[in-house]
């Protein structure tokens, strides 16, 4: 069983007038098929909701703080803050995976650190505040415990600053792979290097694959602007 919901509350600094909505946020559909006569709800539909809210607050965010961005720009950087692994982050500063209801088979699978579910958690969590509280509230959460942990991913996209780089001098082309793995399937670790005109000019680490293509190139940049 997850933590209290109670402290979740304390955590991000909101009271729910409707617990059950923040409940179902934090409710994974294992367990309601292991719990049936308890009645209670997942968070697929407060996800499927919470994507939307979340796209249009970061949207929104975006176009107010950056006038002169283009449109390209603005999409690019909205992908970044609202993408799997930055959700994940959120999910984890907040310790959100210690929330989350599982039915047994997912709680001993690993369920509790995979990425893919604390990034939907934190969308359904930000539809239960929106639905509880409106839009201001779900403004206010986003702000506090989503933007402040995933801006900096919208800047830090070292693939595509690596891209534009060598593109400006060169034809050579760009490729990544998967160097290696460790760890146990709850807990992996990737590591990957990008390789440029078939040479190796970075290589790095991550809990997901995409991280793992993400230190490479950040590498990359150091590596290729001092050649």
């Amino acid at each position: 069983m997850g933590r209290p919901v109670n402290e979740l509350e304390e955590l991000i600094e909101y009271g729910f007038s409707d617990r059950a909505l923040l409940e179902n946020a934090l409710t994974h559909s294992s367990y309601v098929n292991e719990n049936r006569a308890k009645r209670a709800g997942c968070y697929e539909r407060l996800e499927f909701l919470g994507d939307s809210v979340l796209g249009m607050l970061t949207a929104d965010k975006l176009y107010k703080e950056h006038g002169a961005m283009s449109e390209g720009e603005l999409t690019r950087r909205r992908a970044m803050m609202v993408c799997e692994p930055s959700l994940a982050q959120a999910a984890h500063v907040l310790s959100l995976g210690d929330f989350i209801r599982f039915g047994r088979g997912e709680e001993l699978s690993g369920g509790r650190f995979r990425q893919s579910i604390l990034a939907d958690v934190v969308e359904a969590v930000t539809a239960a505040v929106y639905l509880d509280g409106g839009l201001e509230a779900a403004r206010r959460f986003a702000r506090n415990h989503i933007f402040s942990q995933t801006e900096g991913a919208a800047v830090e996209d070292y693939k595509t600053a690596l891209q534009e780089r060598v593109q400006a001098v060169s034809t050579d082309p760009i490729a990544y792979h998967m160097a290696g793995e460790s760890g146990p399937d709850h807990n992996k670790r990737f590591t990957a290097e990008v390789h440029i005109g078939g040479r190796v000019f970075g290589r790095g680490e991550g809990v997901s694959k995409k991280d793992a293509e993400q230190a490479a190139a950040r590498e990359a940049l150091k590596v290729y602007a001092n050649r």
